[in-house]
C-alpha cells in the first residue's frame, strides 16, 4: 500500500507492515524528502476508474515537490481489459494490474487504493455503467478510503460526463462526488465509525486534459507547473512519470520520458474554491496549525541533515518523536508518528528479514527459518525481545556497528494459518461487477498485510519500536540475484482439470483428466465429477505421494454422460481423502516486472454437449496479444499449430490448413505481418480461409490488412445481451455446418465485441446487425469476402472471452468460420 512499508503506531510502539518482505532503509534522499513530507500537514486523493488513469506526471510532482502526501485511488483492479502479456483475463488480469500499479508507486511515491468494483468492460455512459456497479457500494468504498486516508484535497482524472470517454471514467467523477458530501456525515455509513472517524475534505477538483483532440483545458482554470528537474532524482518528474507509467506493461501503456515544466489545468467541482493554489486556506505546516515548536525540530533535523551520516539525526529525530507522541489529534497522531518511525528507522540503516529456502508451506507443519538483522548508526540499537510465532527470545543485544546478526529457528506454523491468496478472490464475487469481502476492513488496500510474522522488539535511546517481519522465501537467481518473496501457504493438495472445456460426444465415453499437486503424502483418495446436484461419475482408490505433480486421466462412460441434459455445462472435481475435502486449484503468475504471485480457482471446466459440428480438422494459428482459442480448438479435435514466419512464407506448408486463425491485436503486436501480408492473401486466393479476430486503432503495424479494404474505428456493442439481427439468414457462414439462430448468442460474456470495421469495399458482406440501446444500428461486427477459391473472415466479435467461457453458440458460429473452405 505505502511506498515501501506502512508503519502503525500501537501502544507505543510502531508496526511495520509486510507489504516488502524485507525491511530495508531508505536512501538517504528519500529520508530527506519524507523529513520535508513530515513538516506538510495536506494530503491529495487523485481518483478514477482504473490502472493507466493516473495522472504520474501529477503524483510524481506533489509526491516529489510538493512534498504532500498523496494517494491515488482506482475504481478497479483492471480487470475487464486486454492483456499483451499473455492470456489471463478478468480476475487474474486485474491482480496482475494490482502489482503493476504497486511497482509504479514504488516509483513515483504514491500511496495506492482499490474498491470492490470489477472493471466489467467498455461501458459508453453512466446509465449503462450503474445497470453494473452498485453505486452505493461503491460509494461507501469511496468513504471508507477518505476516512482512512484522510485527505484534504480530493482531485478527479474525469468529469461526470461524456467528455470522460468512457461510461466508468464518468461513473468515477459521479461517485467522487457522493462520497465527498458523505463522508463527514455521521449518519453516513455507520458501521465505517467503529475503526475510524468521519473526515470532511475541503474540495474536490477536476483535472481537466488534452487527449488526442479532445481539448478541456482552458486558461482561466486554476494552474499549476509541474515536470521541474529534481537534482535528488536526477531527472524532471515528467520524466519519473514515464518510468512510473511504462510499468503497467500488460496494457502496453509505455510513455515517453519527457523532461521539461509543463501546465497542470484544474476546475472547481465542490468545497472551498481554489483560487491560487491546490492548497488555498489549508494549513500546509504545523505552525500554521498552531504548533510552531514541531516546526523548529524538523527545520533543525534538515539542516544539519547528513546525507552520508543519516544516524547523526537520531537524537533531533527521537526529541522529534516524543513531541509528536503529545499530539491531541489522535488520527494525526497516528499518521505522523508512523512517518517518523519510518524515518527513525531508515536513518539506523536498519535490514531485517525472516526468510525459509522454499516457497511454499503447508499450514501446521514446521520450517527452519533464518532472522537476518543489522543496523550501521553510530547510536545504539538494542535488539530486546523476538517473537517467533511459537516461542519468544529475550536477548538485549546490540546491532549496530554494521555487523549481520543471523538467528536460526523451527517456527511451527499455526494449523490455522489460511492460504496464500488475494484477499478479494477468497469468496466467489457477489456478482459480475462487485468483489465480495469478508473482512470488510480491508476494503481500499492493494493486498492485504502478511499474517504470519516474526516481531523484534528494538530499543533506541529511550525509544522502543517492534517490527513485523513476515515470513518469506529467498532464494538466488543466478539472472536477477537476490530474489525475497512472500512465503505462500499452500493446501495440501490442490487439484484443476488440465483443458478448460471438453466436447461430449454422442455415444462415446468422455476422458476428462486432472492434474493433482500434493504437498503430503494422501491415501485412498477419491474423486468425484459432478454438474451443480448431479453426481456424474466417482473415482476411489487414489494415492498421491508427497511433492509429486500427477497427471490423472478419468474416463466418464457413455450412461454416466447422459445424466447430463443441457449443453453447456460446468463440470465441478472434488478430491476427498480422510476428513478433507479439496476443490480449488493453484495458479501462479510469474512475470520478470512483478513477484510471483498466486490464487486460487475452483477445480472445474465447461462440458458441452449437443449440436456443435466442426469440419475443419487442421488449423494454423498466429498468435497475438494471448488468447486461449488453441486450446479450445485443440479439445474439438482440431490440430492446432502455431505458426513461425517461415511456416507462414511457405506455401507449402500453409496450404495444408483447413484455415489460418489469427490472434487478438495480431496487427498491433505482430509488427512482422507486414511481411507476411502477400503469403496470406495468396493462401486465400488458393483456396484457403483466414479468421482474422479483433484489432485495434493503436499501433498498427500495417493499415491494409484485408483481402479488400476495409477501416475499423473504436466504435463498439458493450451490451453482452444486444439484439443480433441476421443481413442474410441464408448465408453459408450462419447455416454450415450449424444452423445459427437467435439462441446462439444468448448466453454472452463482458460484450458483444469491439472495433468495428466501419467503412469496406463493397466486395466484403456484412453478416450481422446490432447496437447498444439508444445507438445507431452497427454492420461491422463480422465481415466475409470470397477471394480467389477461398474465404476471408474479420471478426471483432468477442470470441476470445467467449470460447473460454464455454458458450456453445459463440463455438458453433466460430466452427462455421473456420469450416468455411470445407
Amino acid at each position: 500500500m505505502f511506498k515501501r512499508l506502512t508503519v502503525i503506531y500501537i501502544l507505543g510502539f510502531f508496526t511495520i507492515s509486510a507489504s516488502a518482505q524485507q525491511i530495508r532503509p531508505a536512501k538517504s534522499s528519500e529520508i530527506y524528502r519524507e523529513l520535508k513530507t513530515l513538516r506538510h500537514i495536506p494530503k491529495v486523493l487523485y481518483l478514477a476508474a482504473h490502472p493507466d488513469d493516473e495522472n504520474t506526471g501529477l503524483l510524481s510532482w506533489l509526491i516529489n515537490d510538493q512534498n504532500v502526501e498523496t494517494g491515488y485511488l482506482s475504481l478497479t483492479r483492471g480487470d475487464g481489459g486486454q492483456n499483451l502479456l499473455g492470456t489471463e483475463q478478468g480476475a487474474a488480469l486485474g491482480l496482475i494490474r494490482t502489482h503493476e500499479l504497486l511497482e509504479a508507486r514504488k516509483l513515483d511515491g504514491a500511496q495506492q487504493f482499490f474498491t470492490r468494483a470489477i472493471d466489467f468492460g467498455f461501458s459508453k455512459n453512466t446509465e449503462d455503467t450503474f445497470k453494473q456497479w452498485d453505486a452505493d457500494s461503491i460509494t461507501a468504498d469511496v468513504v471508507w478510503v477518505i476516512r482512512k486516508f484522510r485527505p484534504d484535497v480530493i482531485i478527479c482524472r474525469f468529469p461526470p460526463t461524456a467528455a470522460a470517454g468512457h461510461g466508468q471514467h464518468a461513473a468515477s467523477a459521479v461517485v467522487a462526488e457522493k462520497a465527498f458530501k458523505l463522508a463527514g456525515d455521521k449518519t453516513a455509513f455507520p458501521n465505517q465509525l467503529k475503526y475510524v472517524d468521519v473526515w470532511q475534505p475541503k474540495r474536490v477538483l477536476w483535472n481537466t486534459f488534452r487527449f488526442g483532440s479532445v481539448n478541456t483545458t482552458a486558461e482561466n482554470q486554476l494552474k499549476a507547473n509541474v515536470g521541474q528537474y529534481d537534482a535528488q532524482l536526477g531527472m524532471g518528474y515528467g520524466e519519473l512519470a514515464g518510468l512510473s507509467r511504462s510499468l503497467h506493461k500488460s496494457q502496453g501503456a509505455g510513455t515517453q520520458s519527457v523532461a521539461g515544466i509543463r501546465t497542470e489545468y484544474f476546475t472547481h467541482v465542490l468545497g472551498n474554491p481554489a483560487k491560487t493554489s491546490l492548497f488555498d486556506r489549508i494549513p500546509m505546516n504545523w505552525s500554521e496549525k498552531g504548533i510552531g515548536d514541531i516546526d523548529e525540530l524538523i527545520d533543525i533535523v534538515l539542516l544539519s541533515f547528513d546525507y552520508n551520516h543519516p544516524d547523526k539525526s537520531l537524537h533531533g529525530l527521537l526529541m522529534l518523536r516524543k513531541k509528536i507522541a503529545e499530539l491531541q489529534d489522535l488520527n494525526l497522531r497516528k499518521e505522523k508518528l508512523a512517518a517518523i518511525d519510518h524515518i527513525i528507522l531508515s536513518c539506523t540503516g536498519f535490514m531485517g528479514e525472516v526468510v525459509t529456502n522454499q516457497p511454499e508451506a503447508i499450514a501446521g507443519n514446521g520450517y527452519n527459518f533464518r532472522l537476518n538483522v543489522i543496523a550501521r548508526s553510530s547510536t545504539a540499537v538494542i535488539l530486546e525481545q523476538i517473537n517467533w510465532i511459537n516461542q519468544t527470545d529475550n536477548l538485549n543485544r546490540k546491532i549496530s556497528g554494521d555487523s549481520l546478526i543471523t538467528i536460526e529457528r523451527k517456527i511451527q506454523l499455526p494449523a490455522n494459518a489460511a492460504t496464500t491468496e488475494p484477499y478479494w478472490l477468497e469468496e466467489p464475487a457477489k456478482n459480475a461487477a462487485t468483489f465480495s469481502v469478508a473482512n470488510d476492513t480491508l476494503i481500499g488496500l492493494p493486498e492485504a498485510e502478511s499474517a504470519l510474522n516474526v516481531i523484534i522488539s528494538l530499543k533506541i535511546e529511550s525509544e522502543k519500536f517492534a517490527i513485523k517481519l513476515p515470513l518469506s522465501y529467498k532464494k538466488l537467481d543466478p539472472v536477477k540475484g537476490d530474489i525475497v518473496e512472500v512465503l505462500r501457504i499452500v493446501p495440501a493438495l490442490d487439484l484443476s482439470f488440465t483443458e478448460p472445456v471438453y466436447f461430449a460426444r454422442e455415444k462415446e465415453g468422455l476422458s476428462v483428466s486432472l492434474k493433482l499437486k500434493a504437498n503430503k503424502n494422501i491415501n485412498y483418495g477419491k474423486v468425484t465429477f459432478k454438474i451443480g446436484n448431479i453426481i456424474v461419475k466417482t473415482f476411489t482408490g487414489l494415492n498421491l505421494l508427497e511433492n509429486t505433480v500427477t497427471i490423472k486421466d478419468f474416463l466418464i462412460p457413455v450412461e454416466d454422460l447422459a445424466k447430463i441434459k443441457t449443453s453447456q455445462n460446468k463440470l465441478e472435481a472434488v478430491f476427498s481423502s480422510e476428513s478433507n475435502e479439496f476443490t480449488k486449484g493453484q495458479v501462479l503468475i510469474q512475470y520478470p516486472h512483478l513477484p510471483t504471485l498466486q490464487y486460487f480457482v475452483p477445480a472445474t471446466t465447461w462440458l458441452l454437449k449437443g449440436d456443435v459440428k466442426v469440419l475443419a480438422k487442421k488449423v494454423g494459428y498466429i498468435e497475438g496479444a494471448g488468447d486461449l482459442i488453441p486450446e479450445f480448438l485443440r479439445q474439438a479435435g482440431i490440430q492446432v499449430d502455431v505458426l513461425n514466419e517461415a511456416d507462414i512464407l511457405n506455401p507449402i506448408k500453409l496450404a495444408s490448413y483447413d484455415a489460418v486463425v489469427t490472434g487478438v491485436r495480431v496487427i498491433n503486436t505482430e509488427k512482422r505481418i507486414k511481411n507476411w501480408q502477400v503469403a496470406l492473401k495468396t493462401y486465400v486466393e488458393n483456396g484457403g480461409t483466414i479468421v482474422m479476430q479483433y484489432n485495434t486503432t493503436q499501433d498498427m503495424a500495417l493499415q491494409d490488412f484485408g483481402v479488400y479494404p476495409f477501416s475499423i474505428s473504436g466504435k463498439r456493442v458493450t451490451e453482452e445481451n444486444a439484439a443480433v439481427k441476421f443481413l442474410n439468414p441464408n448465408h453459408k457462414l450462419l447455416n454450415y455446418p450449424n444452423k445459427i439462430t437467435d439462441a446462439d448468442f444468448t448466453g454472452w460474456v463482458q460484450e458483444r465485441g469491439a472495433y468495428f470495421p466501419d467503412k469496406w469495399d463493397d466486395k466484403y458482406e456484412p453478416l450481422f446487425e446490432m447496437n447498444d440501446t439508444g445507438e445507431e444500428p452497427l454492420k461491422g461486427s463480422t465481415l466475409y469476402a470470397k477471394y480467389g477459391k477461398g474465404n476471408f473472415i474479420y471478426t471483432p466479435l468477442a470470441f476470445f472471452r467467449q470460447l473460454p467461457a464455454g458458450n456453445v453458440g459463440a463455438a458453433r458460429l466460430f466452427f462455421n468460420f473456420i469450416s468455411a473452405g470445407k
